[in-house]
Parts: C-alpha cells; sequence; structure tokens
C-alpha cells in the first residue's frame, strides 16, 4: 500500500448497529482499511484486493465461528 492513501467511505456493518464492539471499513486505491470502531484515532491498517476478497470469503464460509 501507498503510505500516502487516505481511506474514504468508512462504513460499519448493518449487523452491527446496536452494538460497540466492531470495526469499520474503508476504500483505498489497492483495497481495503480497516479501523476499529471505539478508537478511530488509534489509525487504521490496509489490506490490498487479495488478501479482502480472502478475508471476505473466509467470513461467508464461517471458518471463524
Amino acid at each position: 500500500m501507498t503510505p500516502h492513501q487516505h481511506p474514504t467511505g468508512w462504513r460499519k456493518s448493518s449487523r452491527s448497529a446496536n452494538t460497540s464492539t466492531c470495526v469499520e471499513v474503508g476504500r483505498v486505491a489497492e483495497g481495503a482499511a480497516v479501523r476499529d470502531t471505539k478508537d478511530r484515532a488509534a489509525g487504521y491498517f490496509t489490506t490490498d484486493h487479495r488478501q479482502w476478497q480472502a478475508f471476505v470469503a473466509a467470513i461467508k464460509a464461517d471458518r471463524f465461528a
């Protein structure tokens, strides 16, 4: 990831709308950015498209249950 990318379009899952223990996902040119909803000032990490797609596929396959 380019270190000067600033994520845009931060979103929180609609499934976690009534909780405070979740993360938000933003867009960067080469993939996605993830941050803690409770501590946005702590920063974020980024993934490339391939990593993000693998993570989403793992969630959909219920590999984290």
